[in-house]
């Protein structure tokens, strides 16, 4: 079958996805269903037996603008057709150029040195890298710690999974290959609400205890994804801070989820009005049309590697600063900057709030709680994923939750109507929800 038939023909073998393709988080004994798709458009996803779900997920966070957008469409076609790839060691090329410009020019002035790789996971371990190496170059070779928060989620590879959370993370299944490294309790007091200082005092302790070990802080600001889709306190974020000053402590942020706008801000540091010394970068990067991310420094953290003992930054992805990607790239950051995500965010957060509200009030339903484009009924217990899963295509949206969590993360191009169905949907599922009674160890209080 050549590529032009093999494009226009709807037709996927589930069978043989079902026997050979290896899903995310799936056992291939008895893998949870995969729905086809076979196009999208706005914020609707296509299905091979022609049914339109709206997207409540936004492919996992990323397609902020929506499927099909023509601005980025077209700049990835032009830019196909002229330099598609080409590696970036001793070369370089306009679109990386200009992103790299974009993205110092829209972050916080401090971070002036941008890293393009391939994955968010990536991002996080070229930051972890960085923090390292940097404490190399300033001869203390001894700080090779990472210091993070319980409850936090930053990637599945290994240097990743090291500071997601240790109980509900993927500690216990690779045993000692994991680093081990120091987790603090995760914050407590919740976003909107007054900040008790006093959560403080375990993570002040551990700086104590440990800063000379120390060589970052490493936690996702202001939102904790999927670690339990929990919002904190700004006041946290803004003590750490404080507390890396102090003890003379990297502050690495993962912006990989809350970055370029689904919290409210355009960072979600900015809540908290402090700055990194190094931020990690991807999703939303580009729009979620291709894999890419990025992983910012200080001049500062950039000379400290540079005066390590290599001299150079051990890293180099084949894809580094893909062409193509950094395209996308451009093209979704500059529908960013034209601002039309403040009002999007604005309505989309306005109106969740309105619609959720009362699922308060149902059995299995402990919490409600949204921030900007996020909107999260928490559960009494674990879900049954691949049953919901169900139910909701059966409405007509793709939702997907997960753990104890019905949550969405919409495009900001989604309508007023559309996000009604989704909220509608989320509440007719969690109310006709059976769940035993007892509160599930997966909880999150955020």
């Amino acid at each position: 079958m050549n590529s032009e038939k093999q494009m226009n023909n709807p037709f996927i073998d589930h069978d043989f996805d079902k026997e050979h393709l290896w899903h995310p988080y799936t056992s291939m004994h008895n893998p949870l269903p995969a729905y086809g798709v076979v196009s999208a458009e706005g914020v609707e996803l296509t299905l091979d037996n022609g049914m339109k779900l709206i997207d409540g997920t936004s492919s996992w966070w990323a397609c902020v603008h929506g499927y099909s957008h023509p601005n980025i469409v077209s700049a990835m076609q032009q830019q196909t057709a002229q330099l598609s790839h080409v590696m970036f060691g001793g070369l370089t090329h306009r679109p990386a150029v200009e992103l790299a410009r974009i993205l110092v020019d829209m972050t916080s002035e401090r971070l002036t040195k941008v890293f393009l790789a391939d994955s968010g996971s990536i991002a996080v371990e070229v930051a972890m890298k960085m923090a390292l190496q940097y404490w190399q170059g300033r001869d203390k070779p001894n700080k090779q710690k990472i210091l993070t928060v319980k409850s936090g989620y930053h990637g599945d590879t290994f240097a990743a999974m090291s500071v997601c959370d240790p109980e509900g993370g993927m500690h216990t299944m690779f045993g000692e290959l994991v680093t081990e490294q120091l987790f603090a309790p995760a914050p407590t007091s919740r976003f909107a609400e007054s900040f008790d200082a006093k959560e403080l005092l375990p993570i002040s302790n551990m700086f104590e205890d440990n800063h000379q070990q120390i060589a970052a802080v490493l936690i996702e600001p202001i939102m904790q994804g999927a670690g339990g889709m929990r919002f904190y306190h700004p006041e946290y974020l803004s003590a750490l801070r404080k507390l890396c000053d102090k003890y003379d402590v990297l502050l690495i942020l993962d912006e990989i989820a809350t970055g370029f706008g689904r919290t409210g801000k355009l960072f979600g540091y900015e809540h908290a009005n402090i700055e990194a010394d190094i931020l990690c970068l991807g999703k939303a990067l580009t729009g979620g049309y291709i894999s890419l991310a990025a992983t910012m420094c200080s001049d500062e953290v950039a000379e400290g590697v540079s005066d390590s003992p290599a001299g150079v930054f051990m890293h180099g992805p084949t894809f580094m600063g893909n062409p193509l990607a950094c395209t996308a790239a451009i093209a979704s950051l500059e529908l960013i900057n034209q601002q039309k995500w403040q009002n999007q965010v604005a309505h989309i957060e306005s109106q969740l709030r309105a619609e959720l509200a009362d699922a308060v009030n149902y059995t299995h339903v402990v919490d409600v709680r949204v921030l900007g484009a996020v909107g999260v009924l928490e559960m009494s217990s674990t879900l049954n994923t691949a049953e919901l899963q169900q139910q909701f295509v059966d409405l007509g949206v793709w939702i997907r939750p997960f753990s104890n969590l019905i949550y969405i993360m919409p495009p900001y191009t989604i309508s007023s109507e559309q996000l009604t169905q989704l909220t509608r949907a989320m509440k007719k599922v969690a109310s006709q929800l059976t769940l035993p009674s007892h509160r599930s160890q997966f909880i999150s209080h955020g």
